[in-house]
């Protein structure tokens, strides 16, 4: 079988390369799957591994920005105690790769995955228990960073952040809806009359969860770094814990990652409740949680509101991604999932 030509200009992108480091020299390029909304591709040169992440050549001007956007959140963050890769250079001159993008530098690990866990891990099960509390200490660490003055402050929109997300979701919701969808509109005008009346504002990663990090490839579980900043952005720490709940697991939890009950999943014995992350992340950095209640039900019901999409273009005939017909299921488990936090 004849491999797939590579969709990548390696002359033209080691010249720009050579002229960023002050360093001309060869370099070899390997894709990268799993990029989410992005394309990747390592690079080996001198020595040393990197990684290009690149906006999709047929982006829309909004997702071209977002890569450059990304880049400098990484930058930001970096020197904060925060794992996060070290941004070499960025790019948004289309005439290099086609497309805006940013070198980082590669971070040799695993990603914990639906399919379980990589088998370093799966192999000491003793060790388990500090996947959650490495998720938790992580995202406390992120919540800490003192983002005023740094370029997060100016890249985000604080003020009145939290009273916003209810029609902002439902707002994107409406640009696709092809259902009925029990109780999201009941959800909505619930999370408006229960808003909480809070002023805590950190940098908030956006998508944290159990996948989004890379894991040290060797026990004990360790996270050598945060990855997929695309939509980072100051607000509401709880929702970050909120969302990251979503993918623990928890009984039949349908949306798990490596669940103890499936192949390969966190063994039985040292795989915490979610109570007792939420608990950890409590104890470290002294956050009210009285009202996270709250912050659950809204968590549950943007990411169905965000899963929709991709199952509204499945009904629509726009996508042939054989997953985004499963995501229909999902929402309607998800908005379940927000119904069993109303108080």
């Amino acid at each position: 079988m004849t491999a797939s030509p590579l969709d990548f200009d390696v002359r033209q992108f080691s010249a720009w390369l050579g002229e960023v480091t002050g360093e001309h020299a060869d370099l070899a390029v390997t894709p990268i799957r799993g990029g989410g909304s992005c394309e990747m591709f390592r690079v080996d040169r001198l020595g040393e591994s990197w990684v290009v992440r690149r906006a999709p050549r047929a982006a829309v001007s909004a997702t071209a920005h977002q890569v450059i956007r990304e880049a400098r959140i990484m930058e930001a963050l970096s020197g904060h105690g925060v794992p996060v890769p070290h941004v070499l250079a960025r790019s948004d001159d289309s005439d290099v790769l086609g497309a805006p993008f940013f070198v980082m530098s590669f971070v040799a690990g695993d990603v914990i995955r639906r399919n379980g866990l990589p088998p370093a891990l799966r192999d000491d099960p003793e060790t388990h228990e500090s996947i959650g509390e490495q998720l938790i200490d992580t995202l406390a660490e992120l919540h800490a960073v003192n983002w005023s003055g740094t370029a997060l402050a100016e890249m985000s929109h604080p003020d009145g952040f939290l009273d916003r997300q209810v029609d902002r979701w439902l707002t994107q919701l409406e640009s696709y809806r092809v259902r009925e969808l029990d109780d999201i509109d009941e959800l909505a005008s619930w999370l408006r009359v229960n808003i909480p009346d809070r002023a805590d504002l950190t940098v908030m990663h956006g998508d944290y969860k159990v996948d989004n990090v890379i894991w040290a490839p060797a026990p004990p579980p360790r996270i050598a770094c945060i990855v997929d900043f695309e939509m980072t952005t100051v607000g509401d720490p709880l929702i970050d814990l909120a969302w990251a709940m979503i993918f623990w697991p928890d009984g039949d939890n349908p949306i798990a990652l490596a669940a103890p009950n499936t192949p390969n999943g966190i063994h039985p014995d040292h795989c915490q409740a979610p109570a007792e992350l939420v608990d950890r992340y409590t104890a470290a950095t002294g956050r009210d949680l009285s009202r996270f209640d709250w912050y659950q039900v809204f968590s549950a019901w943007k990411l169905a509101i965000v899963l929709e999409g991709s199952y509204a273009a499945h009904v629509r005939g726009e996508s042939r991604n054989a997953v985004h017909e499963v995501f229909g299921p999902l929402v309607n488990q998800l908005l379940i999932r927000a119904r069993r936090f109303v108080r």
